[in-house]
């Protein structure tokens, strides 16, 4: 979980991501960040985040992207 919060904190180091929920419902995370948060996590756990994955639920938290990483890294 350390390594996703290094990488959410190079996308937007001014956003607590650990703090917060509702990263994108509550529009904390723009499309900007979306897209960059998208490249990121891609890059660093060389996954690959195929379109039934980009959904709101899976980038409202920080667990919530946790649980994706690793499902998608298994």
């Amino acid at each position: 979980m350390d390594e996703l919060l290094e990488a959410l904190k190079r996308v937007n180091p001014n956003i607590d991501y650990a703090g917060q929920t509702g990263l994108y419902t509550n529009k904390i995370i723009d499309s900007i960040d979306m897209t960059s948060i998208l490249a990121e996590l891609e890059d660093t756990f060389d996954i690959e985040i195929s379109m039934e994955y980009i959904i709101p639920e899976n980038f409202d938290s920080v667990e919530a992207m946790w649980a994706m990483v690793q499902e998608l890294m298994d």
